[in-house]
């Protein structure tokens, strides 16, 4: 298996942070691939060492709106049945839920924020245990149906589906565990609208980031890297 990451980006800022962090400790040379500047079906869902696709603020559901959609979930759809190492996060995760035959819908409530997760018995022996009682970012205001066959492994009050996996190599979230502190300004600066809208402000959700930005760091750190040693012949830490 190749060790090339590939990471479908919708918005240029949303990247793999923490997981790029990792992946770049272990050897992991990782590819973009920026929605809007290339064909989406372009490349084989088949050949990278994982695939990650990454959040933006559309919705899983909005094909008429968004061509890229379909081709997209062909791509997880056939890396999934393979077998292959696959990530969701956000609007990812979402896709992931609906390649897997799981309705995606507005939830009603945006959540934005941080907050900790609960973690199910199926999370707290995840990779997820890194995370418990750590504040993680939110921000999302659409949700998901547990698909078929799935364990869900977190949950908000807000949210009941944070996080789930199905089989040994798709993990599904729709929180923002890869955000990194020193990058946060770009969504403050992107999304004051949705900052107005869920009631918080610009200045308590940086506040926020600063007080919990680093422990999150090293969670996600080490949430990612024992989600990589889950995999045969990828790259392990030194």
């Amino acid at each position: 298996m190749k060790h090339e990451v590939l990471a479908i980006r919708h918005v240029h800022f949303e990247d793999l942070g923490s997981l790029e962090l990792v992946l770049g400790d272990r050897g992991h040379l990782v590819r973009y691939l920026d929605v809007g500047r290339g064909r989406i079906a372009a490349p084989n869902p088949l050949d990278p060492s994982l695939l990650v696709v990454l959040g933006g603020p559309i919705g899983a559901y909005e094909d008429a709106q968004y061509p890229h959609l379909a081709p997209l979930l062909s791509m997880l759809k056939k890396r999934i049945a393979a077998g292959l190492p696959t990530l969701g996060i956000c609007l990812g995760s979402q896709l992931i839920a609906r390649a897997l035959g799981a309705r995606v819908y507005s939830s009603g409530a945006l959540e934005l924020g941080w907050s900790p997760l609960a973690l199910t018995e199926a999370g707290r022996a995840s990779p997820l245990n890194h995370l418990d009682s750590v504040p993680v970012f939110h921000w999302h205001g659409d949700t998901f149906d547990l698909p078929e066959g799935a364990t869900l492994l977190a949950s908000t009050e807000t949210c009941a589906h944070q996080a789930f996996s199905w089989g040994e190599h798709v993990l599904a979230l729709q929180c923002h565990a890869e955000v990194l502190t020193d990058r946060f300004e770009n969504w403050l600066i992107t999304y004051p609208g949705d900052i107005a809208q869920s009631g918080a402000t610009v200045a308590g959700l940086r506040e926020a980031t600063a007080r919990h930005g680093a422990a999150l760091e090293t969670a996600a750190r080490a949430m990612f890297g024992e989600w990589l040693d889950r995999f045969p012949g990828a790259p392990r830490s030194a």
